[in-house]
């Protein structure tokens, strides 16, 4: 009998992929990959463990499981991820829903820790070596879509403050160039038309492995591939872009002018204690160089109020930093005290109630300047990424280059003729709000 596995991944687009390696190398075993729901024998929960509430979302989603199993046959429940290799003893003690538990360094492992889980044993899979598998032709899509997450490094050396990443991934970690070319070559030969670069700090590539940048030949290489429309990559650091990426994303069309840049904060006293390299000053000289250089610059961050210290002042300061910027895309999170992170012990913790109103101040300051920037696309012509219909609207829907999936908005439009996912449309905008865009399909 073919034993049936469900997966359930859960967390950034990095789990993803990790999520479609554990398909890969339990389907090379003989196992068969399944809906959770189609009476799977086994469900791996493929863990976020990044902040309190993917923490708690991953041990919600293990509860539901449970309960599932209770209703119907009982399948083994096997968590994976962060949050495993974090606290995976802690679960198996604390938790009796689980049959086993495995690391982030036991992925190419996971068919022979099933097959302990299914002998009866209740396993401990957590290795405190930083593996890393480089070789990504095993890996098995859970999902079509016409876009698809490239893993190019592992880990990450900047031990930011508040951050555990480092504790739980391990040091930066690059895979080789050619590999990678071969996994983007393989998934565009499957259809995908969108490639997304992802590692904990994409822009760092290659310095491990060449004592150099080489992110800028990596997006060179894999825009070269026949059949790809757009290329992106995400999760850069300040410091690390340089001006051959800067002028590589210029010149090559493929590439979306697009850059996400989390910076996390504007007040360099807030940056100091956050343990980030270069200063408000710096940013901005940077963010001058980017929009002078790259034409139709989307401009993408991420924000923490909140953190250890800071004072009214501080946040007021990175207010008005917004309200300078005008950043295209950005998201404001209230500072989560992460476990065994210098940022946790600090003193000058700020109140919750204090967070929660400065997370809800920016980020309707944020949605002003993103709807003025919206509004402005009103009448214009459009390429869009489909990505599917929406039977409750009636209307497709997907993204334009500006716009990356999940994080950012999308476009939804009318359209006299069938229009397959994964095709790029031409839609002029007739109506827009701060995130999503409404218009035609141009004929």
């Amino acid at each position: 009998m073919v034993i049936k596995v469900g997966i359930v991944s859960l967390g950034c687009p990095k789990n993803e992929v990790d999520a479609e390696l554990l398909a890969g190398f339990l389907k090379q075993s003989g196992y068969s990959i399944v809906d959770v729901a189609a009476n799977a024998d086994v469900i791996i929960v493929n863990t976020c463990g990044f902040i309190n509430a993917a923490k708690q979302e991953s041990i919600d989603t293990i509860l539901n499981l449970a309960r599932l199993r209770k209703r119907n046959a009982p399948p083994y429940i096997l968590v994976a991820g962060c949050l495993s290799q974090r606290y995976g003893r802690e679960l198996l003690q604390e938790m009796d829903e689980i049959d086993g538990v495995m690391g982030t360094n036991e992925v190419a492992s996971v068919a022979q820790v099933v097959d302990r889980v299914l002998s009866g044993e209740r396993v401990l899979a957590v290795g405190a070596e930083n593996s890393f598998h480089q070789d990504h032709r095993v890996r098995d899509r859970l999902h079509y879509s016409p876009t698809a997450y490239v893993k190019v490094a592992e880990g990450c050396v900047n031990c930011c403050s508040y951050c555990a990443i480092p504790d739980i991934r391990g040091p930066f970690r690059s895979r080789p160039v050619d590999p990678i070319i071969s996994e983007v070559e393989g998934l565009v030969r499957t259809g995908v038309k969108e490639i997304i670069m992802v590692a904990q700090e994409t822009t760092r590539y290659g310095l491990d492995l060449y004592d150099e940048y080489k992110l800028t030949e990596l997006l060179r290489r894999s825009a070269a591939v026949d059949g790809l429309k757009w290329l992106r990559f995400l999760y850069s650091y300040p410091t690390s872009v340089t001006e051959d990426l800067i002028k590589v994303i210029a010149e090559d069309s493929k590439i979306c002018n697009y850059i996400d840049l989390p910076l996390q904060h504007a007040s360099n006293a807030i940056l100091s204690r956050m343990n980030r390299r270069g200063s408000k000053e710096d940013i901005l000289h940077l963010i001058d160089k980017l929009r002078a250089s790259i034409p139709n610059l989307t401009l993408r961050t991420t924000f923490i109020v909140g953190f250890p210290g800071e004072t009214e002042a501080d946040f007021q300061e990175l207010l008005e930093f917004m309200g300078r910027v005008k950043f295209e895309r950005a998201g404001v999170f209230a500072y989560s005290a992460e476990e065994g992170t210098p940022a946790a012990s600090m003193p000058d913790q700020v109140p919750e109630d204090i967070k929660q109103a400065r997370e809800k101040e920016a980020m309707l300051l944020q949605q002003e300047i993103s709807d003025a920037n919206n509004r402005l696309k009103i009448g214009q012509e459009v390429e869009v990424l489909v990505e599917g219909f929406d039977e409750i609207q009636g209307r497709y829907y997907g993204r334009t280059a500006a716009d990356a999936p999940e994080i950012d908005g999308q476009v939804f439009f009318s359209a006299n003729r069938v229009v397959a996912p994964g095709e790029l449309v031409p839609v002029r905008i007739n109506q827009a709000d701060e995130y999503d865009l409404t218009g035609e399909l141009v004929l």
